[in-house]
């Protein structure tokens, strides 16, 4: 397994197994340690090996001179260290540390040995050896992780470990923990309690640095609820909303093979705030990140367990539908947003990174925070987690009502909030994923009530099933709608957008204008927006593989702001309450982009449909 990239890199340096350094330091040092012997305790310095000393890496670091790493790697994990850490020439974190003992002389050293020839099953142990220091110290928060080499440093130095987001990363990780979650017997409602609560308390610094030395569930897990407190006080949460949570996280004690497993162990409640605090909290710290990694996270559990997740219609909205979303009603750092059915704070999340991008000064990304993202969540466990999700990225008030959108008193709680100079806050955009196939209330009803709190003038933007836009459908909502506000656009998604999430409904997203009565008379645009540029790949889903959909969104937006008509992509049309809302009812075909198997695809299909209905036998 190829651990990193050989040479310059925006780090450091990469040297590899028997490459001199231009560093005449680390070539004296590796020189004085020659050879890794068969056997040598690791305070021993008079017994060497013999031939040349060869670590498979040593690392120079750019932004700090004075410390290197040395890495060691063996293909079997079993001959990843020994028990007395004593055999140098056999084991992997048993030769770095070798090399780091001579190395230290000069630097301080971060002794890495990685065993495995697989990344979903290799282990790691990094330890950190500061200069010319009588022993090393071990840094168990990265075991059987491998970190980029900053970040090493960084868990040297107490600072926040910081990555790129990944999207397999984070998959792979969701799978392994709620793998582990399953064998720990946990429901699935307490699942997401448990991320939550320890995505909250890795927040609290004197928690980060302290939870691996408590050995005790008990003490670690009234450690956790303790800094959980400490993080929502610091956030000015509602002492309620405090309570809900600590009370919900401490629902975690009764789950009897959790409490069983030693801390030490893997799939223990130290294990879990460790995988968390080392895999997926670095992507929510990355300056830059506004993608929803924690919802990503939450989904997968959904996605790999039986639970009731689609049965409440919970679906999360693909990131870069957020992002479409977002661009089309113009989003800005002056916008008041609200998400009536907001989950785990996707739109939210989204909204808050378009404004940061604008924002010029400190003053107005704290106005924003906590000014101008309101939510509301029904379902109490996912309310916990819009919360953890919004203070996690440092949403002061953090204005996620737990309550149901169609009751008077909680829409009535968003109607009369002011902001933190005590002025009545303006809606002025809205966002909307309502959940689909409910037996009280449909998808337009949720777009009814959000457009009630929308200023006149405001936008909304929903994604919604095509059924909502067929004429047949919803006949009275469809005309109350159309009496108070104005359709401005619908664009047709494509079919497989949710795929991967077991909920295969074909949806189209619509623009409305709040406040306005629509006019007949006055065109509305429409857009088949079927080819998004992702593509499906095993166990990731839909991707941008080949990094289309920037300039896909970026058409899309274009075409919509000026009201272009391409054939066979939009169409303007001037509809009512009673007429299909789609493009696909407006646009002319695009002769000239059909092929020979477009036409014989048709004709199958249309075959299809004549034995199925009965009117064409087959022979």
């Amino acid at each position: 397994m190829r651990i990193l990239q050989y040479g310059e890199n925006p780090f450091g340096y990469v040297y590899v197994q028997g490459e001199l350094t231009p560093n005449s330091d680390i070539n004296s040092a590796l020189k004085t340690a020659g050879g890794k012997p068969k056997e040598c305790n690791l305070f021993d310095y008079t017994r060497r090996g013999s031939g040349r000393a060869k670590p498979e890496y040593v690392i120079t670091l750019k932004h700090d001179l004075q410390t290197i790493i040395v890495v060691e790697c063996k293909n079997s994990s079993r001959k990843h260290r020994s028990p007395e850490l004593n055999r140098p020439k056999d084991y992997a974190l048993d030769g770095a540390l070798y090399y780091a003992k001579y190395l230290k002389s000069c630097f301080n050293v971060i002794a890495i040995g990685i065993s495995g020839a697989q990344k979903s099953s290799v282990l790691v142990d990094a330890c950190y050896w500061p200069k010319e220091q009588a022993s090393y110290i071990d840094l168990p928060k990265s075991k059987n992780i491998i970190l980029e080499p900053e970040n090493y440093l960084k868990l040297v130095h107490g600072e926040k470990v910081q990555k790129e987001y990944s999207l397999s990363e984070v998959k792979a990780t969701a799978v392994n923990i709620h793998d582990s979650l399953r064998v720990n017997k946990m429901t699935e409602k307490q699942k997401p309690l448990l991320i939550a609560g320890i995505l909250i308390a890795l927040q609290d610094d004197s928690f980060s640095n302290d939870y691996d030395r408590i050995s005790n569930f008990d003490t670690l897990l009234d450690s956790c609820c303790s800094a959980i407190k400490r993080v929502l006080n610091d956030g000015e949460i509602d002492r309620d909303k405090i309570e809900e949570i600590q009370n919900k996280f401490r629902e975690i004690r009764s789950v009897i093979k959790l409490r069983a497993t030693p801390l030490s162990d893997d799939n223990s409640l130290r294990w879990y705030i460790n995988q968390l605090e080392m895999k997926i909290k670095p992507m929510m710290d990355y300056v830059g990140n506004t993608i929803d990694a924690l919802g990503i996270f939450y989904h997968e559990f959904i996605s790999y367990s039986s639970g009731d997740g689609n049965s409440l219609g919970i679906v999360l909205t693909p990131q870069h539908l957020t992002e479409f979303m977002v661009d089309l009603i113009d989003v800005d750092k002056n916008s008041h947003v609200v998400d009536i059915c907001c989950g785990s704070g996707a739109f939210l999340v989204t909204a808050m990174g378009h404004m940061f991008k604008q924002a010029s000064t400190p003053e107005e990304i704290e106005y924003i925070r906590k000014n101008n993202l309101y939510g509301i969540e029904q379902d109490s466990d996912i309310h916990t987690l819009a919360l953890a999700n919004m203070i996690m990225r440092k949403d002061g008030k953090s204005h996620i009502i737990h309550g149901d959108c169609f009751d008077p008193f909680t829409l009535n709680q968003l109607k009369g909030i002011h902001d933190t100079a005590g002025n009545p806050v303006i809606f002025n955009k809205g966002l909307l994923n309502p959940p689909y196939s409910q037996k009280d209330h449909s998808e337009l009803e949720f777009l009814e009530q959000e457009l009630s709190l929308i200023t006149q003038g405001g936008e909304v933007a929903i994604v919604c099933p095509m059924s909502c836009a067929i004429g047949t459908k919803f006949k009275s909502i469809r005309r109350r709608l159309m009496e108070h506000h104005t359709l401005k656009a619908v664009f047709s998604m494509p079919d497989d957008i949710f795929y991967g999430q077991g909920a295969g409904t074909c949806v189209c997203v619509m623009v409305w204008e709040a406040g306005k009565p629509h006019n007949p008379l006055l065109s509305t645009f429409f857009g088949y927006y079927k080819n998004d540029g992702f593509v499906k790949r095993k166990k990731l889903g839909r991707v941008d593989a080949y990094n289309r959909w920037e300039s896909i969104k970026a058409q899309w937006l274009h075409l919509y702001r000026e009201k272009e008509v391409i054939d066979g992509v939009t169409a303007k049309a001037c509809v009512d309450a009673e007429m299909e809302w789609l493009c696909e009812a407006y646009m002319k075909t695009d002769y000239s982009q059909l092929t020979q198997e477009d036409f014989q695809a048709t004709l199958n299909d249309y075959l299809a449909y004549l034995v199925k209905e009965g009117k064409v036998y087959e022979p």
